[in-house]
């Protein structure tokens, strides 16, 4: 295969190279299978700048839902219409990069994969991985200083060289009060509450049941399919997800409910289940606490980043994601730009990709909770 020269591409031919390597990245994205332009997806990805008097921004709108009661009978509608109310959420845009560079002419030549293409692949991948890990910690309302393994992110000398510095970094939000829950193994469903976390409060198919009822009873909207039925995504950690294997209620559902025979989810070891209208994901970017510090004992560290959960610090958990309509708000603002550069007198090559994109968690202004409330997404926290 020949070597792409990028210095002797053209417009148009630099323009298909660029949309080659964005479709990649976003075949390897996995929260892009969630994305639509339109107020029924669970991502809702803005693909065009809105013009203002402040210059031009990437905007959501959220429609609050009418409240009055209408107009009864033949009485006079006209002056008496509502209001329609919307709330335009701005998404702050930024740009991340990556780049790579060949060892040298010699190397390269002797290399038996084309330097341009592998390198396509990688930087796809790393900036799809950073994308999906972003959009988890801001579902999560964790700030991006942390992995989503719990773990603190290395500090990079210099300012700009961390995810922190993003623009939109700033936006990332704590869950609100009524769309962060936790499993208490005696009691239930109950209010978030990291430090209360304790070792039996792990994962089980009451929670999807007892989740699913409370999203619906705080007016959390879920996307319509094509019949019109109503449908969640839930995301878990693959330790999540196994405790739901192992528990008798989750495998009886699967198995009455499932394709009958080797397609069944639970035979066919598919990472995606449906249960009772709520499509169960597991994913490795879900946030836990695996690679986060354990307290060193009395409480002191309880609740703190970068720690694990429970009274003493000391409980694995992870933060599952129950999501509906306009969850996550995505501005995927045109093409990336891909940039070639020939160093030591052109015996090394380098390739960049840079990405202008943003993510901001909806908010609204609920009159059910007469509160600001996350739109679409409830964090539920459980030990594994």
């Amino acid at each position: 295969m020949a070597n792409t020269n990028f210095a002797a591409l053209t417009s148009n031919q630099l323009t298909a190279w660029s949309r080659d390597f964005w479709r990649v990245a976003r075949n390897f994205s996995f929260i892009n299978q969630f994305a639509g332009t339109g107020q029924n997806a669970m991502v809702q990805r803005i693909t065009e700048l809105t013009k203002s008097d402040k210059g031009t921004k990437a905007v959501i709108t959220l429609l609050a839902d009418m409240t009055g009661d209408g107009v009864t009978g033949d009485n006079t509608l006209e002056g008496n219409e509502e209001a329609l109310r919307a709330f335009d959420l701005t998404i702050e845009l930024d740009q991340l990069r990556f780049a790579n560079r060949v060892a040298g002419r010699l190397a390269d030549q002797k290399s038996v994969v084309n330097f341009r293409e592998t390198s396509r692949d990688a930087l796809a991948y790393a900036i799809a991985d950073r994308i999906d890990q972003l959009a988890f910690l801001t579902l999560s309302g964790v700030a991006y200083t942390l992995k989503t393994s719990g773990a603190l992110r290395p500090v990079n000398a210099g300012a700009g060289h961390d995810l922190v510095d993003l623009e939109f970094a700033s936006d990332v939000s704590a869950p609100t009060t009524n769309r962060h829950r936790r499993w208490d193994v005696t009691n239930g469903l109950s209010a978030g509450d990291v430090t209360a976390i304790v070792a039996a409060d792990t994962m089980q198919y009451k929670c999807i049941v007892e989740l699913k009822a409370y999203a619906k009873d705080n007016y959390i909207r879920g996307m319509r399919g094509a019949g019109g039925e109503e449908i969640f995504h839930m995301f878990v950690t693959p330790q999540q997800m196994a405790k739901l294997k192992l528990d008798s209620d989750f495998l009886a559902n699967v198995r009455s409910a499932g394709i009958r025979g080797p397609k069944n989810e639970l035979f066919a070891g598919s990472s995606s289940v449906l249960v009772d209208g709520v499509v169960i994901h597991e994913y490795r970017h879900v946030f836990n606490t695996a690679n986060a510090t354990a307290g060193a004992g009395g409480g002191a560290n309880a609740g703190a980043a970068g720690y694990k959960w429970g009274a003493n610090a000391d409980i694995n958990g992870a933060r599952a994601l129950f999501c509906g309509a306009q969850s996550l708000a995505m501005a995927d603002i045109g093409l990336p730009e891909i940039v070639e550069d020939n160093f030591d007198y052109g015996n090394q090559q380098g390739i960049s990709i840079g990405k202008i994109f943003g993510l901001r968690k909806p908010k609204y202004n609920s009159d059910y909770n007469s509160g600001v409330e996350d739109f679409g997404v409830i964090a539920f926290d459980t030990a594994y």
